[in-house]
């Protein structure tokens, strides 16, 4: 994690309205970490552009992360542009570290969603779209890879346009030359560029694109009209805005979530990234433009407005928490109101404890920068609080806001785990219950039945990251297989079975004899006794109902738990001088197996109550592979674009399901499960599972 470093080209008595935090997402292999490297480049905060590829990137810097060569953890990163801050928030696109990307955005104030010029809509854009939209985060689509031979600009905005119609605003027009991107014209400052070595160059229009800057013009001109209604009065009256009245409307636009402004370039070399960083600061909404950030005052009991205001009490949010084998543990925090300064003492409105502050940092990817203070709108770290995780709000003393909370995903993959090395299955939990502090988004537990340590997470990259980070950072060494399924075994039909235990081997010998009667009930085991004449002894029928009760952990068929059975004691023998509590124990469990396996044997597995939401056009898709599942499909309920399918389906059938619904939607499908009840397999299926266990 972030190391200590010295601090490079920090601008210090920033304010709010100086500072952008601006999230940087896309799907892996889109290029975000590589425009996050130009940025910085351009920014002047580095002396080359680190690649991923070669593991040298500034936000990619985790050890599992240059491994797999894509973005695990949420980084930041900071540059200066033009008198401003910019705090980049470089996020993890793959599905797995949703976690991760949802701490990002609740710290930023703005996104970037990095697609590739390849003429379709990217996979996993559709997801950080509404997501921007539902929180209200103003967002820029970045069109990257326009240096490629054959890059269709206007096919992947066509592709982003049926999509979302209406809130696409394309703001420049690439000029092309031989399939690469040369240059850009912008359409609201009617200005055209070229690309060379010393940054863009402005040049003439090109006349064969006149036409087209003019079309794009009236259709931001629209746009910018729609969002504000002074505009849109004088453009009803006038039928023209002049370009500072273009760029204002469309600054409303983004900062309500109604307009997607639209650029492309090419982050390896450079090209259109310049031009990125002047937009972002032209129309990405500062702090007083943002809406407000509601909390919670504890002490009124009421919901509050906070303002990004330095001279108010300090309150800031902790969106993620890290350890770092330097600075020990970390906690990012986003500054909402007031200064943070070090040697302050705060109020942990969630523990109800003080934390006293010692370092402060700046993040720079694995660097960490001491600063002695953090403003209003900034984003940085503290170390070494010891009732501070995330997701707790710290304020000034005195007072007690609390923001809302990080919505984490809940886990939707669950494996076994098993220590390679023999003696160590406690230090895998402890490691694991330890890592959770930093990650959310999953869970372990002992699962009794099946005597199985169960991790579950998002999906098997990300339990498999959570594995080497053990391993890494514990020296634990585990191996991840796939659970067992939680079967039971019960009876259909009515039995009886005679357990005779007689052993005489010298002295004292041991006798035992009883006769059960075996049959299904609802419970999961109830225990009768019917012995007139004193058959059997008082004393010795509690033994007889341990014995059966014992044996209920491992049925006759596959050794599953049994449930469902009512054993009736009804006779039985004993003698005066060898019976005893074990001889009666030992001669129940010869009945239990008896029985067992004249009362019609079944096996039971879980059923689930599966929830997916799905859009419409992957609808057909789901319920089909429901069906082919063993799937019942109870009900369907649609608001929007989404459809909810409800069905009752088999553990079995959906161990893996998150992976298969994520291939079958584009990643757009979710859904939950919980348990439902437990019902008999199928003799076809059945079958197969017995043998598959004996084996």
């Amino acid at each position: 994690m972030p190391r200590c470093g010295k601090i490079r080209g920090l601008k210090m008595n920033i304010t709010a309205k100086d500072i952008r935090n601006i999230a940087v997402i896309g799907h892996s292999g889109e290029g975000k970490t590589t425009l996050c490297e130009a940025m910085l480049f351009n920014g002047g905060m580095t002396d080359r552009m680190g690649r991923v590829e070669d593991g040298t990137a500034v936000t990619d810097f985790d050890e599992l992360e240059k491994s797999k060569k894509l973005s695990v953890y949420a980084s930041v990163a900071y540059l200066f542009w033009k008198g401003l801050k910019i705090n980049l928030l470089d996020l993890p696109g793959f599905y797995d570290f949703e976690g991760e990307r949802h701490e990002g955005l609740s710290a930023c104030g703005g996104a970037i969603l990095v697609v590739g010029a390849n003429g379709v809509l990217p996979i996993g854009a559709e997801s950080v779209v509404e997501y921007c939209l539902r929180l209200g985060k103003p967002l820029i689509i970045f069109i990257n890879g326009m240096d490629k031979a054959n890059a269709d600009y206007a096919g992947t905005v066509n592709a982003l346009k049926e999509k979302y119609a209406g809130k696409l605003a394309p703001i420049q027009i690439p000029t092309i030359s031989e399939g690469k991107m040369t240059g850009y014209i912008n359409a609201i400052q009617e200005r055209a560029y070229k690309f060379s070595t010393q940054g863009p160059q402005e040049i003439p229009v090109p006349d064969e694109l006149k036409s087209q800057l003019e079309e794009m013009q009236a259709n931001l001109m629209e746009t910018a009209a729609e969002n504000d209604e002074v505009l849109l009065d004088k453009y009803f009256t006038d039928g023209v805005l002049t370009k500072e009245e273009v760029i204002r409307g469309i600054r409303k636009g983004i900062a309500t979530g109604n307009v997607i402004p639209v650029m492309a370039g090419s982050a390896p070399q450079k090209p259109g990234v310049i031009n990125l960083l002047d937009e972002i600061l032209r129309y990405m909404p500062n702090s007083e433009e943002r809406r407000p950030t509601l909390a919670t005052d504890l002490n009124a009991d009421e919901i509050i407005s906070v303002p990004r205001d330095e001279n108010a009490p300090f309150a800031a949010h902790v969106f993620k928490t890290a350890y770092d084998p330097y600075t020990g543990k970390l906690n990012y925090i986003k500054v909402y109101r007031g200064k943070l300064k070090s040697g302050d003492t705060v109020y942990n409105a969630d523990t109800g404890k003080e934390e006293r502050i010692g370092q402060i940092f700046m993040l720079k990817g694995k660097k960490t920068e001491l600063v002695s203070e953090l403003v209003a709108g900034d984003i940085g770290a503290v170390n070494k609080l010891a009732a501070t995780d995330t997701n707790n709000t710290l304020c000034a003393l005195g007072t007690a806001i609390q923001f809302d909370p990080v919505p984490f995903p809940r886990p939707t993959l669950s494996l076994a785990v098993k220590s390679v090395n023999k003696g160590e299955e406690d230090k895998v939990f402890a490691g694991f219950a330890k890592m959770r502090e930093e990650d959310y988004t999953f869970a372990v537990e002992k699962r009794a039945e099946t005597n199985e340590l169960i991790l579950s997470g998002q999906g098997e990259i990300h339990l498999e990251i959570l594995a080497k980070k053990l391993k890494a950072r514990y020296g634990i060494d585990v191996k991840l297989t796939e659970p067992k399924i939680p079967y039971r075994e019960t009876i259909r039909a009515v039995a009886t079975a005679e357990g005779k235990h007689k052993k005489q081997s010298g002295g004292h010998g041991q006798y035992g004899h009883c006769k059960v009667r075996f049959e299904p009930c609802e419970a999961e085991f109830e225990f009768g006794d019917e012995v007139v004449g004193g058959a059997v002894p008082k004393q010795y029928i509690p033994a007889v109902e341990k014995g059966l009760k014992e044996c209920m952990v491992k049925g006759v068929l596959a050794g599953y738990k049994v449930t469902g059975v009512r054993a009736v004691l009804f006779d039985g023998s004993y003698h005066d001088v060898d019976s005893s509590e074990m001889a009666f124990k030992a001669a129940a469990a010869l009945a239990f197996k008896e029985g067992m396996k004249n009362a019609k044997p079944a096996l039971l597995e879980p059923v689930m109550k599966l929830k997916v939401a799905v859009n419409g056009e992957y609808l057909g898709a789901v319920m089909g592979d429901i069906s082919k599942r063993r799937g019942r499909i109870s009900e369907s309920v649609t608001e929007g674009d989404i459809t909810t399918v409800i069905a009752e389906v088999p553990l079995s059938e959906i161990t893996k399901y998150a992976t298969d619904l994520r291939g079958m939607t584009r990643g757009q499908g979710k859904f939950s499960t919980e348990f439902l009840r437990y019902e008999e397999v199928p003799p076809q299926f059945a079958d197969k599972i017995i043998e598959a266990t004996n084996k």
